[in-house]
């Protein structure tokens, strides 16, 4: 059966194109291609003539690479599409235009050191993540900020972040009316409840079916498709009904070539497990292409029936010629002569952090050592993918038990002395968005703890989320001080140990394409700029090493190759390459095809 084949009532995306609602929100799965779909779908409809504001609410937005056009916060138009303007929200930027508006009117009317303290308030990263939400807000829910444009339509981040984001309409009008002690994490009170209409005008946009689209974007792959549905039914919760799917990459082979034929089944064998699913919206669907989805006439061709590879190309590309690079194999007998530690896997959503940190956790168990695979993603399936095997635990820092027993110790120690009143105004403190990333957060310098005696191996969130994490380790301290005198010992010990690399070691993961690549590289940047020096490069579930014939497929492995030697020769100092495999690898067994049958077998002493 072939992976575009199904009951389904199935449309191109041009077709999806004809009447859309004035909003359009691309959602789902970190990787499965929203921000090439917004962006072609934003130049179809310029293109014809309508006037069209493309914004990306992703913190790690690659808008800018996918456009071909530097960005900023503030509408920029697009050369070669007329009608098309674009932005970015930039949390640090929306974050100190948040600061300003909201201290500013305080400033020279109350004493220094009050406006000190409430500049305090606004350091964290909760403040981040609001400031972007302001800003979305604005757009979505305030008529005259978007009156130029026929349509608006949302690149959004990846999903854990993405469901954050758009509850939080509900999460701060419900904070605004339970608060009455005029201060929060979130500013002095008077200044969000300015912001209320605006707040619910962005609820009442998205419930509006006549006025906005959730478009649910999928791969047909089992993870993916399970992301969608579950967004789709929260977010249906919420009140967003009006909601499709794009089932974006799906392959059909060309002759018997055994990896290209793997690839078909995997897609047909996920749809089918779907169906169910599939069946209850409008489906539109998107062949996997063999070029980089990067430029104007790549976007353009998207909205196109048709992928042809080039004869020409595909010969080209025999036999390819790839850099030197390491195997997974070769880093876990680094990790294992340690003998303890923290691995963590980090970079893009979608490029398999999951996969190969579970299979590094899984080999390393499989060798006798003690490990803990954990992770710190809101959309976490670090479980499914490892499955058990016996030397290792599983667990994930789930954000509603932290934030539970987080604030049961605050009331208990910070809270234990005061009378009514001051419990009160700290319950209510407590109540604010932020509560759950410091309690997050300290479960996350629990995790990292327990590598003194042991390894830890940390399948850490999509960059964004990452980043924001880890910028809460120079923040946490003033902000839990705040709240309790009690900071735990492995807090304080978390930068000192996130920084020794003989203790921690960071793999950056990526897929070899432009954009991942090239996000992996700002992520390592970041990191740097933190003192924390990854250990190594993995580049994920390449074609070029894959040993396929098929025409399309050999046309993607020949595009990997400017991006294996762009990460051998510039970005890493050390890199892997990991292949596509035939079966889904999930499960300790599977797991194994990631690594040669020859490997040597390092034990613990």
């Amino acid at each position: 059966m072939s992976s575009t084949a199904s009951p389904r009532s199935a449309r191109l995306l041009s077709d999806f194109l004809q009447a859309p609602t004035r909003f359009l929100f691309f959602t789902g799965k970190g990787g499965v291609g929203k921000t090439s779909l917004a962006c072609a779908s934003a130049i179809a409809l310029a293109d014809r003539g309508l006037r069209v504001l493309l914004v990306s609410t992703d913190p790690a937005s690659n808008l800018d690479e996918v456009l071909g056009q530097p960005l900023t916060s503030s509408p920029t138009p697009i050369p070669g599409v007329p009608n098309l303007l674009a932005l970015n929200i930039d949390p640090a930027a929306a974050a100190q235009a948040y600061r300003d508006r909201i201290v500013g009117p305080y400033r020279g009317q109350l004493p220094d050191a009050i406006v000190r303290s409430m500049e305090e308030q606004l350091s964290g990263a909760c403040t981040m993540e609001i400031a972007a939400f302001d800003e979305f807000a604005r757009l979505l829910g305030e008529p005259a900020a978007t009156a130029g444009f026929d349509h608006v339509i949302f690149d959004t981040a990846p999903t854990g972040h993405t469901l954050r984001l758009m509850t939080l309409p509900t999460a701060c009008t419900g904070f605004l009316d339970h608060n009455t002690s005029g201060t929060s994490c979130l500013g002095p009170l008077a200044g969000l409840q300015k912001q209320r209409a605006v707040y619910e005008g962005s609820v009442a946009a998205l419930a509006d079916g006549a006025r906005t689209t959730l478009v649910l974007v999928s791969r047909p792959q089992p993870a993916a498709l399970a992301e969608a549905e579950r967004t789709s039914g929260e977010l249906a919760a919420l009140g967003v009904r009006n909601q499709r799917l794009i089932l974006n990459g799906l392959f059909k082979a060309t002759g018997s070539d055994p990896v290209a034929l793997a690839l078909e089944r995997r897609g047909a064998n996920a749809l089918a497990a779907g169906a169910a699913f599939l069946a209850r919206l409008p489906v539109t669907e998107v062949p996997l292409r063999a070029h980089n989805l990067i430029g104007l006439p790549a976007l353009r061709a998207l909205t196109q029936a048709g992928d042809p590879v080039s004869p020409a190309l595909a010969q080209a590309a025999s036999p390819l010629s790839l850099p030197p690079l390491a195997s997974l194999a070769q880093l876990v007998d680094d990790f294992a002569k340690a003998g303890r530690g923290v691995i963590m896997t980090m970079g893009k959503g979608g490029v398999g952090k999951t996969t190969i940190a579970a299979a590094i956790a899984t080999e390393l168990a499989r060798r006798g050592f003690n490990v803990r695979l954990s992770t710190t993603d809101p959309a976490a399936h670090v479980a499914a993918a490892a499955g058990q095997i016996p030397g290792m635990q599983v667990s994930r820092i789930d954000p509603r038990e932290e934030t539970r027993i987080y604030v049961e110790q605050v009331m208990a120690t910070a809270g234990k002395d005061l009378d009514a009143s001051g419990r009160a105004l700290l319950e209510e403190d407590l109540r604010s968005p932020c509560t759950e990333e410091i309690a997050v957060f300290r479960a996350f310098a629990r995790t990292v703890a327990q590598g003194e005696d042991a390894f830890v191996v940390l399948d850490t969130a999509p960059t964004g989320h990452t980043l924001l994490l880890l910028d809460a380790t120079e923040s946490y301290h003033r902000e839990v001080a705040r709240k309790t005198s009690d900071l735990p010992e492995e807090v304080r010990q978390l930068l000192p140990r996130l920084r020794d690399g003989d203790f921690t070691r960071v793999l950056v993961v990526t897929l070899p394409e432009a954009t991942p690549v090239h996000e992996a590289a700002a992520l390592q940047d970041d990191l740097r700029r933190a003192r924390i020096e990854p250990f190594a490069w993995v580049i994920n579930q390449s074609f070029a090493s894959s040993g396929s014939r098929d025409p399309l497929l050999v046309a993607r492995g020949a595009n990997e190759l400017p991006y294996l030697r762009e990460v051998a020769e510039k970005c890493a100092r050390r890199a892997a390459i990991v292949p596509w495999v035939a079966e889904e690898p999930a499960g300790p067994e599977k797991l194994r095809q990631l690594f040669p049958v020859n490997t040597a077998q390092p034990t613990p002493d």
